[in-house]
């Protein structure tokens, strides 16, 4: 019985045809063109995130640094409000520019080095009136 079996077995001697692999390798080829870029895009929601969240913990941080001062923003910098307890990501570059500083009201900006060139939120910002992170420089 056993040596019928290895007969027929050495008979039908079966493996894979070219065309078979040739069809794996395709649709193998198919997905990974799907996959990559979704993956991309995810990347790069979670780069805007970072910039986001590196913007209101700086606002934050920046409502405390006024509760110190009696209210004002006007002698507010970018080390007094990493004094505060601010972090962020090491991809995210806050700045205050000088010229968006008052008493009552600031305008706090992130430059996001992960992000291409051209990118909607390369720069973003967060102006205390608005009250939300926003893509483009302080106006």
């Amino acid at each position: 019985m056993f040596q019928r079996f290895h007969e027929m077995r050495e008979q039908r001697e079966s493996g894979f045809t070219l065309i078979e692999l040739l069809v794996v390798i395709l649709i193998i080829a198919i997905l990974a063109a799907i996959a990559i870029p979704v993956f991309l895009r995810q990347r790069e929601k979670g780069w805007v995130a970072g910039s986001q969240s590196a913007l209101k913990n700086a606002a934050t941080a920046a409502e405390s640094y006024a509760t110190g001062t009696g209210g004002s923003y006007a002698a507010m910098t970018t080390g007094l409000i990493d004094a505060e307890g601010f972090k962020k990501a090491s991809y995210v570059t806050i700045t205050l520019p000088a010229a968006s500083l008052s008493a009552t009201a600031y305008c706090i900006q992130a430059a996001n080095a992960s992000l291409p060139a051209g990118h909607a939120w390369k720069t973003s910002h967060y102006l205390s009136s608005d009250g939300e992170p926003l893509a483009g420089a302080c106006p």
